[in-house]
């Protein structure tokens, strides 16, 4: 590993909970456990911060770092799609706040073995969770090409998704694929850095779109916002931290749904349907990390935050 893993926008999340009481709270992404520890360090109210994470390496690594609070969490190896039954199973029915830190991070990304980053030989595997029967060798190996362009197009947002489906059905006729490199080597030939995108490696967009799809990455995260607003109590608060332009997009998606009184009406011919909001949405504007923090964390740079509170139910 290359580095130890920096959570982006650690204050901002301090701030976001200020003036929330935290009985409950849930870590639904812990990693290294950072941004929980700030969060125990802030409120000495909190009675169970139930730490979910599908990386058994990153619960490890939480363990030991958070371990003088341990009489006051829970660590859950699992996925926080599936938040209410593990919410549940820790004994309660409703948070009092709730963060989501999405995406890669520097742990996996620097530890070669699990074949996340582009720049590392490893084996084309890219799974968060080793229990997941799919891996990135399955699908560069054995999906046809209009799947492989599906995904490079939907998940990857890359123009020139045809070309990499296309390289990567001709090469795996050849040999098998199965490391990082030989996949990076392929890409080199079929794809160029767009102009204005210098610093972007061809294998980028590919290596993103892969790993979404192996972890399910946005059927995952509509779940969890969806049962996060049911579980949340009147004023407790949402959070979520996303690295890119397909998970922001669920997220606001998902608050101003939630927030707005009118329901989705297109296609019923203007018609004007009343719902009552959930929440308020708290950022108008997502938070972005400071100048200087992305100076200090580069990895940071992409990073967005959007938080919401949950509103009283109607009579």
């Amino acid at each position: 590993m290359d580095r130890p893993h920096v959570s982006v926008l650690k204050d901002e999340v301090v701030s976001a909970f200020a003036d929330t009481k935290l009985h409950v709270y849930v870590d639904g992404t812990l990693g290294a456990g950072g941004h929980a520890s700030v969060i125990l360090q802030e409120h000495s109210e909190l009675d169970c911060l139930i730490g979910i994470d599908q990386d058994p390496i990153a619960l490890s690594i939480a363990q030991k770092r958070l371990d003088q609070w341990r009489q006051r969490i829970r660590f859950e190896h699992g996925n926080a799609s599936e938040l209410l039954d593990i919410v549940q199973r820790c004994g309660f029915e409703t948070i009092d706040g709730m963060l989501l830190d999405l995406g890669t991070s520097s742990m996996q990304l620097d530890t070669a073995e699990r074949g996340f980053s582009f720049s590392k030989e490893g084996p084309l595997d890219m799974r968060m969770d080793p229990r997941n029967p799919l891996t990135a060798e399955e699908i560069v190996n054995t999906w046809s090409e209009g799947e492989l362009g599906r995904i490079f197009r939907e998940y990857g947002e890359e123009k020139r998704w045809r070309a990499a489906a296309r390289a990567i059905v001709k090469a795996r006729t050849e040999e098998p694929l199965t490391t990082t490199s030989q996949l990076v080597k392929i890409l080199d030939g079929a794809l160029y850095r767009p102009r204005g995108r210098r610093d972007l490696h061809p294998a980028t967009l590919i290596f993103q779109a892969l790993r979404i799809a192996i972890n399910d990455e946005l059927g995952a995260l509509a779940k969890v916002l969806e049962g996060a607003l049911q579980i949340l109590r009147p004023g407790g608060r949402l959070a979520v931290i996303s690295f890119h332009s397909l998970e922001d997009r669920v997220v606001k998606r998902c608050f101003q749904y939630a927030a707005s009184d009118k329901e989705n009406t297109s296609g019923m011919g203007g018609m004007f349907v009343d719902k009552a909001p959930t929440v308020k949405v708290i950022t108008r504007k997502p938070i972005v990390p400071s100048e200087e923090e992305c100076r200090v964390n580069p990895r940071s740079r992409s990073s967005k935050m959007r938080v919401v509170e949950k509103l009283e139910a109607p009579e």
